[in-house]
């Protein structure tokens, strides 16, 4: 059955706030500066709610796994912004040798490219998920009919390549608006975002990514790494291939167990 959208609380508050500047101007013109600061302020405060990639305000974010994950020691490593042909099979075969499954959030545009790098994630039992298409740097900027556009073309391009289509979506740094979340419930899609992050897109030192990722971890944890655009190690080396083997060292040593958000949601 296809998901309904619910407005949440501030989209709510927004409506009412535009209802009622729209009666201010008419019943009242000179109040036209208080009802323009209220509609100025409200949308300000939809900005910030965009901006925040863990918020919930503009609808529902998948920040943590589900508290049976707490039971069975799981967390969830993500990986955005590939299929990278020089980057992604050496991930593939790290997590191949700690037993470890991953979320990679693959760009439309870079799967058309690179199909078969897609269809060997699956093959190996880890799931591919949608990172939109254009990977735009004004995705928040879009508006509902481009926005869905987007969307619904790395949805296309993600099923047909792999026979799976992807579940989950997550926008370009976790930006976005309030237009996002009714299109991804007629996608059939739900938005993630991450627990702790190791801004691997420019911190090139593995032991500080390590530390980003490591410090606090716990079972229901989502983290977020890069095998497309990530940040280069001293020696010239995509960061993520020396900083990965030593996170799922810290997995080992603290009995959890990297799944597919598909699994632990199910």
């Amino acid at each position: 059955m296809t998901r309904r959208w619910t407005s949440t609380p501030i989209l709510k508050a927004t409506a009412a706030v535009h209802a009622a500047a729209a009666l201010s101007t008419l019943a009242v013109p000179t109040a036209w500066p208080w009802t323009l600061a209220a509609v100025l302020g409200n949308h300000a405060a939809l900005t910030l709610a965009g901006l925040l990639p863990r918020s919930t305000l503009l609808g529902p974010n998948l920040t943590r796994l589900p508290t049976t994950a707490l039971t069975h020691h799981q967390v969830a490593l993500t990986l955005d912004d590939g299929p990278d042909p020089q980057v992604t099979p050496r991930v593939l075969d790290l997590l191949d040798t700690g037993a470890a499954k991953a979320n990679f959030f693959c760009i439309g545009w870079r799967a058309r490219q690179h199909p078969a790098l897609c269809r060997e994630i699956v093959a190996r039992g880890h799931r591919v998920e949608n990172h939109g298409d254009a990977h735009s740097n004004a995705f928040s900027l879009f508006g509902p009919a481009r926005m869905h556009a987007d969307i619904s073309a790395a949805q296309a391009t993600l099923s047909d390549i792999t026979g799976q289509a992807p579940l989950f979506f997550r926008p370009t740094a976790g930006l976005r608006n309030p237009f996002l979340q009714p299109v991804l419930t007629q996608l059939e899609l739900r938005l993630v975002s991450w627990t702790r992050r190791a801004y691997d897109t420019r911190e090139g030192r593995a032991q500080r990514v390590l530390q980003r990722l490591s410090h606090g971890l716990a079972a229901g944890d989502i983290l977020l790494m890069h095998d497309g655009h990530g940040a280069r190690a001293p020696d010239g080396q995509p960061v993520i291939l020396t900083a990965l083997p030593l996170l799922l060292q810290a997995f080992a040593l603290q009995g959890l167990q990297p799944v597919t958000l598909k699994d632990a949601l199910t």
